[in-house]
Formats: structure tokens, C-alpha cells, sequence
């Protein structure tokens, strides 16, 4: 029994002192280690085994300190609220409380574009975070196109996720069935010449199924340099994670 008075299993989250701690279970670690999580914005503890859990939360109860520190360091949470204003595409975009439907207004004099939801809290939250999902779509689906183009791909389908490991995937096309890419709809918040990266990087997958040096040139080909794209999701991508993320407990 752990010194928690219970038995833990892979993936269960535990709160220490207000700080959410997810234990985990990798066959190949060789110790209980702890990690941040940025885009969860919550800390991993790993064991070697399910055994071992115990240990990991011990392990985590122990340094507390040094968990609230890491926390301390992340961006703070940005909920989707009237009178938040956000990039979307590089366009300026204040949200707005309104009436019927969520959708986008028209710029009012030096105004950025507002996008006007229902609705308070939480339902405000979703709706906006449905309108931004549909403007995410519409945009990445357009970058898309412009590199298949480029490449003389078919168009792949394009879906949206919001995953919290990778901003893109491409699944490759295979008899009677299209290519699919999918991007975090959280890329729309991000820089357009990022986004445009990420784009590329998927589209490059069309034709290279791999990171090797024909598929870095393909990216290149695309849009330059990636190592600048790349260091900005490094030390931002947290940020983009940050947005409504405490909206979903209102």
C-alpha cells in the first residue's frame, strides 16, 4: 500500500498541495522521474512499473517545491471571455457578448474584427471556441492548398484536433482513400507565417514519410528556413495551450 492509502494505476491524477500530478507508467524508465507538462499544464510522474506508483507519488509529494516552481512558470491561463482580444491568422480579434449565433463582425474604425458569442461562461467559452475552430479550418484548409499545390499533390482531407503533443499529423493516402492531415486548431492562434510552417511540414509528408533530408528540402522549397518557425511553437506553443484552458471548469 502507498503512503497515499491507496493503489494507483497508470494515468490516474492525484492533487498535491492544489498541483495536479498525473502518474505514469513507461516499461523502459530506469527511475521515478518527474517532468512538466506544459501543454496540460500539469506534472507527469513516471515509474517503471504499475508497482511503482506509489513511489511516484511519494516521489512527487517530496518535491513539492520544486512542482510549484515549474508551475509558477507557465503562462497564465487566458480564458475565452468578452473583451479578451487574440490573433487569429494574424488578424486582431476582440471577443464580444451578443446575441443569436456566434460569428464574426466586421472591424469598427481602428477596432480589430470581433467575434460576438452568446451566452456567459462557459457557454460563451464554447461558442466562441467553436467560431475560432471554423476560422481555424477555413484558414488551414487554405494554406493546404496553396503547398499541395506547389508539391502536385492531391488535396488531402483536412481535420482538426486539439492535441496536446503535436500541432500536425499526416495519415498517407491508400487505395481509395484520400491523404488526411490534421492540425491543432490552436495554430490559428498562432503567428500566420507559423501556422504556414506547420502546413508545409504536413504537406511535405505527402510526398516523404519521414524526416529525412529530401523531406527538409521539400520544406524548405515551401517556406524557407523552418528553424525560426520551430523555436517560436517551442517557447510559445505553451501559450496557445493557455487559451480557455480553465474555461472548461467553469
Amino acid at each position: 500500500m502507498s503512503p497515499f492509502g491507496r493503489i494507483f494505476a497508470d494515468g490516474d491524477r492525484i492533487e498535491i498541495a492544489g498541483a495536479v500530478i498525473r502518474l505514469k507508467v513507461h516499461p523502459r524508465a530506469r527511475r521515478i522521474s518527474l517532468r512538466l507538462d506544459r501543454s496540460r499544464r500539469e506534472v507527469v510522474a513516471t515509474a517503471p512499473s504499475p508497482r511503482r506508483l506509489g513511489e511516484a507519488a511519494a516521489f512527487a509529494r517530496d518535491r513539492i517545491d520544486w512542482i510549484s516552481a515549474r508551475l509558477d512558470e507557465l503562462p497564465t491561463a487566458q480564458p475565452l471571455a468578452p473583451g479578451v482580444e487574440l490573433l487569429v491568422l494574424g488578424e486582431a480579434v476582440r471577443l464580444i457578448q451578443g446575441e443569436g449565433r456566434a460569428r464574426f463582425l466586421p472591424a469598427e474604425d481602428a477596432l480589430p474584427v470581433r467575434l460576438s458569442a452568446p451566452g456567459e461562461g462557459a457557454i460563451f467559452a464554447r461558442s466562441a471556441q467553436r467560431l475560432l475552430r471554423r476560422r481555424a479550418l477555413e484558414g488551414l484548409t487554405a494554406l493546404t492548398q496553396t503547398h499541395v499545390q506547389v508539391l502536385g499533390a492531391p488535396m488531402p482531407q483536412i481535420a482538426l484536433t486539439d492535441a496536446r503533443s503535436r500541432w500536425g499529423s499526416c495519415k498517407p493516402a491508400s487505395p481509395g482513400r484520400s491523404a488526411v492531415i490534421r492540425y491543432s486548431w490552436r495554430l490559428a492562434l498562432a503567428p500566420l507565417a507559423v501556422a504556414d510552417y506547420v502546413a508545409a511540414h504536413e504537406c511535405a509528408h505527402l510526398r516523404e514519410l519521414n524526416h529525412g533530408p529530401q523531406f527538409w528540402a521539400l520544406v524548405r522549397g515551401l517556406v524557407g528556413d523552418p528553424t525560426p518557425h520551430r523555436a517560436w511553437l517551442r517557447t510559445h506553443g505553451a501559450r496557445l495551450h493557455a487559451v480557455g484552458a480553465d474555461d472548461a471548469a467553469q
